[in-house]
């Protein structure tokens, strides 16, 4: 068994996609249970340098063995059966794992059942593999905390080498960058998908916020949080992100994903996806924050995005600059989505609002406040009732800015399918308009840091997203193992 295990894990396991692991479970040649034992070993050796992990799920080889029950009786739920998927640790597990946020005030909490995408995943045979480390309450914790440290976990290493390893999804990404699971599930408020994804040489979706349920997630934002799978390839994170999808009662927003019912999101990675399409560029965005090398990396994608029949539309002007969002919404809405969070955990928990976590880190200094909580301390002076008229004032602002004035108005007087950015450049107007995205590997720099283009589209635009990525995906054919 053991040397069965280790010739497929280093010669077969790494950059192994969903569906050929499907094909050699298929055949019998491969266990549900051996691939869950396969990556818990990798995690043991891989994740003393990379610190992507938290915790394992203790449950993780018996869902695996049941689950292999059910397909030698004929049953297999989706593409995901058997398939071990990592969570980022701000998503509710009702099982043997922590869900902390990557606080250490919260190290000792157990959730009372699994959010809504965790109960997906299960139904879909998903195997929950272990939680991941991240930046500290999802990076609005202090305004000098480094991505991918937290108080729970320490510093998230990035696999690549001595770079930024993005933020706040930042061991979701790590992990599977580094072939420590499949596929993982990120969250994202204002780049927490896009920006590790883009760092780790990974595809990550991020949602139009409406397509995948909220509830069970510890929150930052009620108008901006959204989930979303990260992955090596977007056929993966296609088929992750099709399982996600749907309606909660408890998101009411989640009504509008049932748009996507019946969709063949596997039909979608299509690599003729942008033959004919109109792609925007703005470039006033990011032309004076890229270096040299990463400009060349840009225009080399725009050439190749060319070459496979899209339509350049050079120098949008989007009337607005990222830096006047500002963080405003953020600010107002975490008090209040926290402590509703909070307050509705096991009575056992002790940590009840936001105060209490503010609390614990002055009593534990040592331990929690390496960065400080200036954020923390910040948001806690708002009311937590989002009555204040500047709260209402940003809320309006931000989605005529990012929305309206921005993205709508480029897609309309344009006439453009989609914009097009450097690395994770314009992700704030996808965060606050709602809208989804999609980051797909594009190259490496000279020291070997990834570089990825960002695809940013219309409402609801997910399915056409998905095929001009892999299109592009498959020409580029950039991803390599760390």
């Amino acid at each position: 068994m053991k040397e069965k295990l280790d010739e497929m894990r280093h010669g077969w396991l790494e950059e192994a996609t969903i569906q050929q692991m499907q094909g050699r479970m298929e055949s019998g040649h491969l266990t549900s249970e051996e691939l869950t034992v396969m990556y818990m070993d990798i995690i043991s050796k891989k994740d003393l340098n990379i610190n992507a992990i938290l915790e394992l799920n203790p449950q993780a080889l018996q869902i695996a063995r049941s689950l292999d029950e059910e397909r030698r009786g004929g049953v297999v739920r989706s593409l995901l059966h058997g398939i071990p998927v990592l969570l980022k640790d701000n998503m509710d597990t009702g099982d043997g794992m922590h869900t902390s946020c990557g606080s250490l005030a919260m190290k000792d909490h157990y959730a009372e059942e699994d959010a809504f995408l965790v109960k997906k995943l299960r139904e879909a045979g998903a195997v929950i593999l272990g939680k991941t480390n991240m930046t500290e309450w999802a990076n609005f914790m202090s305004d000098k905390m480094r991505n991918g440290w937290s108080s729970r976990g320490g510093q998230v290493n990035n696999p690549y080498g001595l770079f930024d390893v993005g933020g706040s999804s930042s061991g979701a990404a790590a992990a599977v960058a580094a072939n420590m699971a499949a596929v993982s599930i990120g969250t994202e408020t204002s780049g927490s998908i896009i920006n590790p994804s883009a760092q780790n040489a990974l595809v990550g979706i991020k949602p139009t916020v409406g397509s995948i349920s909220r509830s069970g997630v510890i929150p930052l934002s009620f108008t901006q949080d959204t989930p979303g799978p990260m992955a090596r390839t977007v056929e993966d994170a296609a088929i992750t992100f099709g399982l996600l999808v749907g309606y909660d009662e408890d998101d009411p927003v989640t009504k509008e994903a049932e748009r996507f019912n019946g969709i063949d999101w596997l039909s979608l990675c299509d690599t003729e996806a942008l033959k004919g399409k109109r792609i925007g560029i703005a470039r006033s965005i990011f032309v004076r924050e890229i270096s040299a090398e990463r400009k060349d990396k840009f225009e080399e994608a725009l050439r190749r995005l060319e070459s496979l029949g899209a339509e350049l539309v050079d120098d949008i002007d989007l009337g607005t600059m990222e830096d006047d969002l500002g963080y405003d919404v953020l600010l107002y809405e975490f008090k209040a989505a926290l402590n509703g969070y909070l307050g509705k955990t096991s009575p056992i928990n002790p940590i009840r609002t936001l105060s209490d976590i503010i609390q614990f880190n002055k009593e534990h200094p040592e331990e929690t406040l390496k960065f400080g909580q200036v954020m923390l301390e910040k948001v806690d002076r708002t009311s937590g009732t989002l009555t204040e008229p500047e709260y209402i004032e940003a809320l309006l602002r931000n989605r005529h800015l990012a929305g309206e004035l921005a993205l709508d108005r480029a897609f309309d007087e344009h006439n453009i399918d989609v914009l097009v950015f450097p690395q994770d450049h314009g992700c704030s107007f996808s965060a606050a308009a709602g809208y989804p995205a999609v980051t797909v590997p594009s190259s490496f720099t000279k020291e070997g840091e990834p570089f990825c283009i960002t695809l940013c589209g219309k409402a609801f635009s997910e399915p056409e997203l998905i095929g001009y990525a892999y299109a592009f995906e498959q020409s580029a054919r950039a991803r390599r193992k760390p």
